[in-house]
């Protein structure tokens, strides 16, 4: 139940959004039949107010498939203001944990301050998770050392592919005998959006090998699957299975800033769907499951302001759960998209 709490936290529209202690939102069960459009013009009386209703909840990833019992939270318009510097999501958690689980009938309070809606039938979606793949690569920090080195191909090759055969510089020293290795290729190194500082390079899975004949220093080896070309020079790490991993949501105990560095396919536009890395690592206490919320500052014109105002409420972008962390960085996967997310777009997580 907490896992689903953090979402409440999307119960915005860009640029526009709760009030720290605003009228409780109504909370709505899904019910076969149901749609976001006659939900909309249920509660709303407005069938095209939908699109609102999306992005205020964040575990809804298509407005097209809702199933029922996913709970759903529904602001009246009414109620909407400008959420004050002070204000976090946590307020609206704390609001959402003190309904009582699997509740069919929820006390709320519209614009006028009365009413009462039925809930509807049916358990509570399950705790969201997300999937890990391990295609989605990582930045290899300084001190990086790979395990070891792909130093040539039969028939000096320079592409290679499944069933090719490779030599390394692993053997017998390295206890090695018939191992499994992941390759991958470094690619260009990624630097800090604000202060410069570079963060790491690039490390993009390629496919895996077998050790075939090890010596003492050496092995030849078969490459057993490939997902990109690979060529003497890539590196290998120790083989992890490549399958799905379900990664569960977990709540931060401690506050969480950074920024988003790069994406994994070096695209600019980010959006729902995209892996990207963050400047956020076990050294700060980032832990896989988190979720952050991205934001991004809004510039002040002082030619209105007239040095009244030294800054304004962020823009909610999205957010993203991390995946794979590093001790200085980690790779997360966005799972909302409000707005266009770009590289340099803050990420906080507003524990307090």
């Amino acid at each position: 139940m907490k896992f689903r709490l953090l979402f409440t936290a999307l119960l915005l529209l860009p640029n526009v959004l709760l009030a720290a202690e605003p009228s409780a939102p109504i909370v709505y069960v899904i019910k076969p039949g149901d749609t976001l459009s006659g939900i909309s013009e249920r509660f709303v009386n407005d069938p095209k107010y939908w699109p609102n209703l999306w992005a205020e909840n964040g575990q809804i990833t298509n407005p097209n498939f809702i199933y029922p019992g996913q709970k759903l939270s529904i602001s009246l318009p009414g109620s909407r203001t400008i959420l004050p510097d002070d204000a976090t999501p946590a307020a609206m958690q704390k609001k959402m944990a003190a309904a009582p689980a699997g509740a069919e009938l929820e006390q709320v309070r519209n614009s006028s301050g009365v009413g009462a809606v039925a809930a509807g039938m049916g358990e509570a979606a399950a705790e969201k998770t997300y999937t890990l793949y391990g295609t989605e690569g990582f930045l290899a920090e300084k001190n990086f050392h790979p395990y070891g080195t792909v130093i040539g191909s039969q028939h000096d090759r320079i592409v290679l592919g499944v069933d090719d055969i490779v030599y390394t510089d692993i053997g017998g020293a390295h206890n090695a005998s018939g191992d499994k290795f992941s390759v991958f290729s470094r690619d260009v190194a990624i630097n800090h959006p604000r202060s410069n500082e570079e963060m790491g390079h690039k490390m993009i899975p390629l496919g895996t090998l077998q050790l075939t004949d090890v010596d003492e220093r050496s092995s030849r080896a078969i490459i057993t699957s490939s997902f990109r070309e690979i060529s003497p020079g890539a590196f290998l790490l120790p083989y992890r299975e490549r399958q799905r991993r379900e990664i569960p949501l977990k709540n931060s105990t401690i506050n969480l800033k950074g920024y988003i560095l790069d994406t994994t396919n070096g695209i600019s536009i980010i959006g729902a769907g995209d892996v990207v890395y963050v400047d956020l690592g076990t050294s700060q206490g980032v832990e896989a499951g988190n979720l952050l919320y991205i934001v991004r500052d809004v510039k002040i014109d002082q030619r209105y302001v007239e040095g009244r105002i030294d800054r304004l409420p962020s823009e909610l972008l999205g957010a993203l759960v991390i995946l794979e962390t590093g001790k200085k960085t980690s790779t997360a996967l966005v799972v909302k998209s409000i707005d266009t997310i770009f590289k340099g777009d803050r990420i906080i997580n507003q524990t307090k």
